[in-house]
């Protein structure tokens, strides 16, 4: 009946939320009809649901303005509650289950904590319960926060395999040029190896969420390099998530197609590692040409001309051309110490081997 069977809905918050910041309780109790009716029909779904934040600033009505960091612990604290309420009741008309999992940026850079996170999605799926996906605004520090939750979706879309990841917005998906002007068009798809949207995306943030198309542009692509699709729509449409699932659907929207070689799952890992790394490994030409080449080749000592940062093995690092260029990301075999003796040596192990380097 449809074209997957496990995705990942992230639904945005100027989705959930009215003009005036209150939460749209109609669209919410309309999206959830929805994915009910993809779960009885043997779809798993994990939902990624902004919200909470815009949830409990409606709620309250300070009368002491609050620093940036405060508000947002403060408003979220209520408005997660708020909203995971709503949830277990919709989703209770349906004799569904769900649950809520808050997570941090930190919980992703551990390899430990993200199988661990892995496993509680994967058992709430096993025994049918709808996972219910925020980031943890109220202990998250800001220098490590998501970007929004654009950026956590397409960390949950990598971790679980999903086939798809759905990426509902407030318009129709990514246009050919300003979207204000009639003439322009959606782009239907998006091919792994062009950058011709780029040039179109608005760069301004949505009114209350924290990220805007740039930042879906970019989640999207990475996301599709490792083999999943990822399609943005507007979530404000009667039935789209059904409607999406067909196997011929005419539904307007963008759709970035998969690469059609999927990566491991601990490259999947790496990928996301970005707000992680712990140092920098300079290469020369020879290197770089040799990682971005078609044969399969690890990062030798030889290739090596610096190393910057203090990290112990198994950290992830940065790795980087003469110029400054990041070219990819991969797990050390060696700490940094260790790692500087060996620099321009011939013969020596690889420093990170390819099954655990990941090449933007």
């Amino acid at each position: 009946m449809y074209r997957f069977k496990r995705i990942a809905v992230k639904i945005g918050s100027n989705v959930l939320t009215r003009p005036d910041g209150t939460l749209d309780v109609t669209r919410i109790s309309a999206l959830v009809d929805q994915i009910a009716e993809l779960r009885k029909n043997g779809l798993e779904v994990i939902l990624i649901s902004s919200g909470a934040v815009a949830s409990g600033r409606s709620e309250l009505k300070l009368k002491n303005k609050l620093d940036t960091v405060s508000s947002r612990q403060l408003f979220s604290a209520v408005g997660q509650a708020k909203l995971i309420n709503r949830y277990y009741e919709l989703f209770r008309e349906h004799g569904m289950a769900c649950g809520q999992i808050l997570t941090t940026k930190e919980n992703f850079g551990s390899r430990k904590h993200y199988l661990n996170q892995k496993n509680c999605i994967t058992v709430m799926l096993e025994n049918k319960v709808i996972p219910v996906v925020n980031e943890n605004d109220t202990i998250s520090v800001t220098e490590l926060m998501f970007t929004d939750n654009d950026e956590l979706s397409g960390l949950i879309a990598s971790m679980m395999n999903v086939e798809a990841l759905v990426i509902l917005s407030n318009v129709d998906g990514i246009y050919d040029g300003p979207p204000t002007l009639p003439s322009s068009k959606v782009i239907s798809e998006i091919k792994n190896d062009k950058e011709e949207a780029v040039d179109f995306i608005q760069t301004t943030k949505s009114q209350f969420g924290r990220g805007g198309m740039m930042t879906k542009y970019t989640i999207a692509r990475k996301v599709a390099s490792e083999g999943i699709s990822v399609i943005i729509a507007n979530g404000k449409k009667d039935n789209i998530l059904p409607q999406l699932m067909k196997k011929n659907s005419t539904v307007i929207c963008t759709t970035f197609l998969p690469a059609q070689n999927p990566i491991s799952n601990v490259k999947k890992w790496i990928a996301h590692s970005d707000g992680f790394t712990k140092g920098e490994i300079y290469i020369n030409a020879y290197a770089k040409e040799a990682l971005l080449g078609e044969k399969a080749t690890s990062l030798l000592p030889v290739g090596v001309t610096d190393i910057k940062g203090e990290f112990e093995k198994d950290d992830i690092v940065r790795i980087l051309d003469e110029k400054g260029n990041q070219i990819g990301l991969g797990k050390v075999r060696y700490d940094n110490e260790k790692a500087k003796e060996l620099i321009g040596k011939q013969g020596a192990r690889p420093i990170i081997h390819y099954d655990y380097l990941y090449l933007d």
